[in-house]
């Protein structure tokens, strides 16, 4: 077995340049094994993974003595190639025998797109618009979908299936953009930048992830002057808007295929002769066709129709160009692996086109650079597709050590990002510890759990004893201390920085009940965004990891104005924590010295460089 410093694929002296590389770059590769294991060369062997793939087999050559250790250089010329390269090494032995070592993954990234900086920069907070507030209790009659409104906004959101044995999500609250609009000025005060909307067109449901119109704001919402002030409003305060593009499936209610007769047009069900009836695959017609994830009010497109793509992107008025126009200034694509990279690359193609600032955003649950869907390995982020991705992996290694985990399995799964993204892609991510996807963080955190072992009664009643909230409440505010240092957009749920419980959907996206939000949770937060916004180390600085072991994680952000040092420890112990200089904690404002320090159980410090006078 080869020693294991015979290579690191994230040292320097190594391998150069670090991580990813743009299409054209010389990548130069050194091993190192020990003299005394007799080895007298070998070859590189790269094998490049794309359209038209190939295997290269490169002569090692032999470079000098680095103390005990022969030094083998190769240089790997990754020429025209966009895409993966697996690459790995064969030594040989004076003695005959041959040791393999790899493989290894080098992503190779079109790096001729300029890619804006601003989303990675700043704060996002997502909103899911039904539940976050309303300005009045609406009148659903004449609204697509058989709604009803609870008249209440601190009612529970139902969750059992009705006489069918459906769970329907029609039970609407109400929230709509004019009660966003009023609360600007929070979100400006809580350093948001960027506001994340879970869908804003009609659609029958709740969440509205079945579209019934991409040209209209759902009329529970607003309609599109609404939209249009809140983008003014925004902007004036600095906050961009990010829309929610469902473009994989669309409504079983919806005038393109219109399978209740809601809409007065022909849809795909109704008539063969519909425009829209080639927008969809029917092994059946009307009654089969396929649906995301087989759910028959979910049916999905086929996005290979070119009037499809005229429509969605295409066209000079098409949707993503039109809200475009409309004020918004990126969009996040739904379920964005089972879009084909030909469809995500004409989205990106029109956003760029219509506006070059504008930036989208892929929905991929796990490391975006090797995701295979359908047998293919996606492009996602070797340039012209997302330029970031919504970072999962970031809130699954973070959650686990929250919870108990090891910080080196966090270093770890953060390196393996940092090695395998584009810099634009690491940098772009938005970084979360929850969506409308995932239970609410502060009701894992306390609870110790998803309550998955207790049926869905239970789980819609429970809310976290005294002791189990501030346990949660604890974490959490360690977790955002995390997530607000860390490259890439530290990401808000609404709701989260108000101590907002519940477990799975649709206990996640119970309405936002602001006269019991948490206001320390709140001011914690408020201070994070502050420090966001203010500390540039914190918006494009440079990552340097400090002490990731046991219960401590520590890292230094720096290059940009003054450097940035944080340190969580979520033991019940003190740890000792190496402080690079005489330092200032932002968060409370307490003064530190240089040297090891004492940090105390279950907290964090988030450090400023500091001169006492």
């Amino acid at each position: 077995m080869l020693d294991p410093k015979t290579f690191d694929s994230r040292d320097l002296r190594y391998k150069e340049p670090y991580g990813a590389v743009p299409s054209g770059t010389k990548v130069s590769l050194a091993l190192r094994p020990p003299r005394t294991s007799g080895f007298s060369g070998g070859v590189l062997i790269a094998y490049f993974e794309s359209t038209r793939e190939r295997r290269e087999e490169i002569p090692l050559t032999w470079d000098g003595i680095d103390g005990d250790r022969d030094v083998l250089r190769v240089t790997l010329d990754t020429g025209h190639h966009v895409g993966l390269v697996w690459y790995s090494f064969r030594l040989d032995g004076l003695d005959g025998r041959k040791e393999e070592l790899g493989p290894y993954q080098l992503t190779v990234y079109d790096g001729t797109d300029q890619v804006p900086t601003w989303l990675g920069e700043g704060v996002t907070y997502q909103i899911f618009p039904d539940r976050f507030r309303r300005t009045r209790v609406p009148d659903p009659t004449g609204m697509v979908g058989g709604r009803t409104v609870h008249t209440s906004w601190r009612e529970e959101p139902e969750y059992r299936p009705d006489a069918n044995g459906e769970v329907r999500n029609r039970d609407f609250f109400g929230g709509d953009l004019k009660g966003v609009m009023e609360k600007l000025p929070y979100l400006h005060d809580l350093g948001v930048e960027t506001i994340y909307f879970c869908p804003i067109f009609e659609g029958p449901e709740n969440h509205r992830y079945g579209t019934g119109d991409y040209e209209k704001i759902d009329p529970m919402l607003g309609t599109e002057e609404n939209f249009r002030e809140l983008c003014r409003k925004a902007h004036r305060l600095g906050i961009r808007i990010m829309l929610d593009g469902v473009f994989n499936h669309q409504g079983y209610v919806s005038r393109y295929f219109n399978g209740d007769g809601s809409y007065p047009e022909q849809g795909a069900s109704q008539s063969q002769d519909s425009p829209y009836y080639k927008w969809y695959h029917f092994s059946h017609w009307p009654d089969k066709y396929d649906s995301w994830w087989g759910i028959y009010s979910l049916p999905a497109v086929n996005e290979a129709e070119p009037s499809y793509r005229e429509y969605i992107f295409g066209g000079e008025d098409s949707i993503v160009r039109r809200w475009l126009r409309a004020g918004a200034d990126a969009w996040r694509l739904d379920v964005a692996d089972e879009l084909p990279d030909d469809f995500v690359h004409g989205i990106h193609q029109a956003v760029r086109e219509t506006n070059p600032e504008a930036m989208v955003i892929g929905e991929v649950w796990e490391d975006g650079s090797t995701k295979i869907a359908y047998g293919v390995r996606r492009k996602h982020i070797l340039g012209g597709h997302c330029d970031g991705l919504m970072n999962y992996p970031f809130r699954n290694a973070l959650l686990s050590y929250l919870m108990g985990g090891d910080a080196a399995q966090f270093k770890d799964t953060m390196e393996t990002l940092r090695e395998n993204y584009p810099p634009f892609a690491f940098h772009s991510a938005m970084n979360f510890l929850g969506t409308h996807d995932t239970p609410r963080i502060i009701t894992l955190l306390g609870y110790g759990g998803d309550g998955q072992e207790h049926d869905k009664d239970w789980r819609a009643s429970y809310f976290l004893t005294p002791e189990q909230y501030l346990l949660g409440r604890t974490k959490l505010r360690l977790g955002a201390l995390v997530l607000f240092a860390f490259p890439g957009s530290p990401t808000i749920y609404y709701g989260d920085e108000s101590g907002l419980e519940g477990f799975e959907d649709p206990f996640n996206r119970r309405t936002y009940r602001w006269e019991m939000a948490d206001g320390l949770l709140h001011s914690w937060y408020a201070k994070l965004g502050k420090a966001r916004k203010e500390l540039p180390s914190l918006r494009r600085g440079k990552l340097i990891w400090g002490r990731t072991e046991g219960k401590v994680i520590s890292f230094l952000r720096e290059g940009e104005g003054m450097p940035v040092f944080t340190a969580v420890n979520v033991g019940k112990d003190p740890e000792s924590v190496e402080i690079p200089w005489p330092a200032k904690d932002w968060m409370t404002g307490m003064e530190l010295p240089r040297g090891p320090v004492a940090l105390p159980p279950m907290s964090g410090w988030l450090l400023i460089p500091y001169q006492p006078r």
